[in-house]
């Protein structure tokens, strides 16, 4: 008797961590980069802290509104296209059904086979629709996003990452250093996780994300440097 055989494939999409993940490296990228950029050019502690805290607030904000109107969006353009496959198979019922015959056909199903798999799955209104609206559309009714659930999630990672760098300065720090140290963690951790999706070694992932977010913590301590805001 042979032994069933079974693989499994990772998840090509990333699934929940690489939206959670990207969302707190962009908080943890953009914050620090504003914090290095006003340490760069005022010795003030509170000035420091205020901007990082200014920047957790606008940027988690920002990338909540952002992703709500652009979900929410998407939603209602799938909903309303959902609404005429709807109408289209009330009306046109057998032209619906060679419709999708036609595509079983496209992916190499016999004509025959094709045009009874249509036949057996048009026979539900709910079950047509949403085959049709899968096949033509690309999502299904009932599998659409939430928007309110895409803007907490957006607000929450990005909050996550631009606050790592603002700790040290909540808890009594008066240079970037503290920052920076835990910045680069957070910034090589982000990139492992990421790697988790990706054929590279973690060990690559994590150095990628830490040389990309200290060449942009250096520009913007050089600009705030060069600007200067001394004595504020």
């Amino acid at each position: 008797m042979t032994a069933e055989h079974h693989h499994r494939h990772r998840d090509v999409t990333g699934g929940w961590l690489r939206p959670a993940v990207f969302g707190a490296m962009d908080g943890l990228v953009s914050n620090f980069a504003l914090i290095a950029g006003v340490a760069g050019g005022s010795e003030s502690q509170k000035v420091v802290l205020l901007a990082g805290l200014a920047g957790l607030a606008a940027g988690a904000f920002s990338m909540a509104a952002g992703e709500y109107i652009s979900v929410a969006s998407q939603s209602e353009l799938a909903e309303a296209e959902i609404e005429v496959e709807r109408l289209e198979l009330a009306r046109h019922p057998a032209s619906e059904q060679r419709e999708l015959a036609e595509v079983f056909e496209s992916r190499g199903v016999d004509p025959e086979t094709a045009a009874e798999v249509a036949r057996q799955l048009s026979r539900d209104p709910d079950e047509a629709l949403q085959t049709h609206a899968k096949e033509e559309i690309g999502v299904a009714p009932g599998e659409l996003p939430s928007p309110l659930l895409a803007a907490v999630s957006s607000f929450l990672s990005f909050a996550v990452g631009a606050l790592l760098p603002v700790l040290p300065y909540l808890l009594g720090a008066t240079s970037l250093w503290p920052a920076a140290a835990v910045a680069a963690l957070g910034l090589f951790a982000a990139g492992a996780l990421v790697s988790r999706v990706t054929t590279r070694a973690w060990w690559f992932g994590g150095l990628r994300q830490l040389a990309f977010g200290a060449a942009a913590a250096a520009i913007t301590y050089v600009v705030g440097a060069l600007i200067g805001t001394n004595g504020v």
